[in-house]
This record gives C-alpha cells, structure tokens and sequence, in this order.
C-alpha cells in the first residue's frame, strides 16, 4: 500500500507533493474521497494516537467551538472521521510507514523515505 492523502487546495500540500515521484502511489484528495475507518484505523496502528493525525489549525475547531484540550482519543477519532480538514495533511502512508503533516522533520524524513536532498 502506498498512499497519500491531501487537500488540492492546500498550497503547502501540493508544494510537498510535487518533490517525489509519486507515479505508483494511490492519490487521495480526502475533500472529494473523505478517509473511510479502515484507512483511520490503518493511520491510527502505525502513529498509536488519533490526536497526532488530528490539525490543530481546522478552521471547524473555532466554527464549533471546541476546546482542543478537553478532547479524548474517541473525540479525535470522530471528529476525523466527520470533517476532512480535521487531517494534518498531507499523510503519506505505507505498509511500513507513515508520514503525518508538513512540519520541517517530517517533510525530511519523507526526503529521506524517496531519497531525495
């Protein structure tokens, strides 16, 4: 298995993306093919927490008013699995690994990962 998931209109997404040869990864634009609970179920084994897939930067955070801090694992597992923008994106996932987000340590272990510098 590999694939990627991301938003198209995320710039920083595409900007990420556009780094690797991507020709036999599954791409995954989760506005148009929201993740389903099996590949939530996939991400969560290999990260062992629905918060570290969660974005804190959702813009649906200040639209319902949620406190980000008083949230569970079960809160996260749903609210992933309700709102697309709740995914930290870009998520590049593999049988082995996956790689969650666009903070500089991610973006190089993925450089690393496709062997580029």
């Amino acid at each position: 298995m590999k694939k990627v998931f991301y938003l198209n209109t995320c710039d920083t997404c595409r900007k990420i993306l556009a780094q690797f040869d991507l020709t036999d990864w599954e791409l995954r634009e989760i506005k148009k093919e929201p993740i389903t609970k099996e590949e939530l179920s996939e991400m969560h084994k290999k990260t062992k927490s629905y918060e570290a897939l969660f974005s804190k930067k959702s813009t649906q955070i200040k639209l319902r008013g949620l406190d980000v801090k008083s949230l569970t694992e079960k809160d996260f597992k749903e609210l992933l699995l309700d709102h697309y923008t709740f995914l930290k994106r870009p998520v590049f996932l593999t049988d082995k690994e996956i790689f969650v987000g666009n903070d500089k340590k991610n973006v190089e272990a993925l450089q690393e990962f496709f062997g580029v510098n």
